[in-house]
């Protein structure tokens, strides 16, 4: 009896071994998928966290999000060239009462701290491929550069008093650049006080601000009040700056002039340092996307866009911003820039933070520009008046130039 026992007991011994040693073999090919809940996985390298079980509803750009990978210490493969969860045309409407804190309900979970995203199942790329949409679009022109997976890119909002602007540019754009697998913050850079505003200067302290967190590559500078109407219209920079905002529907989708780079503008680092960023002269409303233009050609550049189809924008309507009142002085300076380009921008960047604030949406950057201290002209001229001929021949341009950025 003893004996059988025994040998019943060797026998189970043997059985549990072999299938132990079984489970470890499927276990190691596996990576150890059952420790690896996407819903739940840490990265603690760059103190990234998602709990998407935690959200109460999933919104629709939810819906396809591929899995996050396994912890193998496998690298993940870059980003198609063309992400695959793009919808297109898109419908925009302002009319809805968004506040932050739906658009935090809506995102929020699939965000880190100021704004900040980066695809979790692939290396996200920040340049735009050779004939991207070329097949779907033959009017498309423009060659582009081959990727850079390396670095993000920063979008950089120059902001004041725009609260309810913010809410409908956070509801659409969060959702249409995670779709676009971006490796992305937002940055909005706040003019404190009512002074003349400055909207190029808050751009230069927005790239340097930036880089101060991450290594960014590419930048994108936008205005609060430009939603695009077409996910395909990739927020990502080329081998040349890019002008995204196209066809506008306030100018009726079509383009106000050929040299026109204002609204939403896309620059790698090198192109941005290039050019020596914006002018910091430009007080008030008018001729600084003009002047980066010109800056653009001086350096031996030239722009590309998307088509009229895919770089379609709408405008959130609104009023004239207190104390930004056009300033005729502008309009001569856009005959100075061979002169200034050396000496006005990120070599003389002048500004204090006040404050910064991690939002789960943004990066709240509150700054003053020095607005009495700065406010004047760079350059050679005597004013307004000692050019009047210079002024009339240019005064359509900024007229022009002027109406893109109301």
């Amino acid at each position: 009896m003893l004996k059988t026992i025994f040998n019943f007991l060797v026998l189970f011994a043997v059985f549990s071994l072999i299938c132990f040693a079984v489970f470890l073999f499927y276990s190691k090919n596996n990576d150890l998928l059952f420790f690896t809940d996407p819903h739940h996985l840490v990265n603690t390298k760059n103190k990234t966290s998602l709990n998407i079980e935690k959200t109460t509803a999933v919104p629709e750009f939810h819906q396809n999000r591929t899995a996050m990978p396994a912890a193998s210490g496998r690298p993940l493969e870059p980003c198609p060239d063309i992400p695959p969860n793009l919808q297109e045309v898109l419908y925009v409407e302002f009319r809805t009462n968004r506040t932050l804190e739906d658009v935090r309900q809506q995102v929020g979970p699939l965000l880190q701290q100021g704004g900040r995203y980066k695809p979790a199942n692939c290396v996200a790329k920040q340049k735009r491929s050779p004939g991207l949409f070329r097949k779907h679009r033959p009017s498309l022109t423009t060659r582009l550069g081959e990727s850079d997976p390396r670095y993000g890119v920063a979008i950089i909002i120059p902001f004041r008093n725009r609260y309810d602007h913010l809410s409908h540019w956070l509801h659409y754009l969060h959702p249409i650049l995670i779709r676009q697998q971006l490796d992305y913050s937002v940055y909005v850079i706040n003019q404190e006080g009512d002074g003349v505003f400055n909207r190029a200067k808050l751009m230069n302290i927005g790239h340097t601000e930036a880089l101060k967190e991450y290594d960014y590559e590419c930048f994108v500078f936008s205005d609060i009040d430009l939603v695009p109407l077409n996910d395909r219209n990739l927020y990502r920079c080329s081998d040349k700056p890019r002008h995204l905002s196209v066809a506008v529907d306030k100018f009726n989708f079509l383009l106000p002039y050929n040299n026109i780079f204002g609204g939403v503008t896309a620059l790698s680092r090198e192109q941005f340092l290039k050019v020596n960023g914006f002018s910091n002269t430009f007080w008030g409303w008018g001729g600084e996307d003009d002047d980066l233009y010109q800056r653009i050609v001086f350096r031996g550049m030239s722009i590309s866009r998307p088509d009229s189809v895919i770089g379609r924008y709408k405008m959130i309507k609104h009023g004239r911003d207190l104390h930004n009142d056009r300033n005729p002085n502008n309009v001569q300076k856009l005959n100075e820039t061979p002169q200034t380009i050396d000496r006005d921008g990120l070599n003389s960047l002048s500004y204090t933070v006040r404050k910064i604030r991690k939002d789960l949406l943004y990066t709240f950057i509150t700054v003053d520009v020095q607005t009495t201290a700065g406010y004047g002209r760079v350059g050679g001229g005597s004013g307004m008046y000692s050019c009047v001929s210079a002024v009339v021949s240019s005064v359509h341009l900024y007229r022009v130039s002027s109406e893109q950025m109301s």
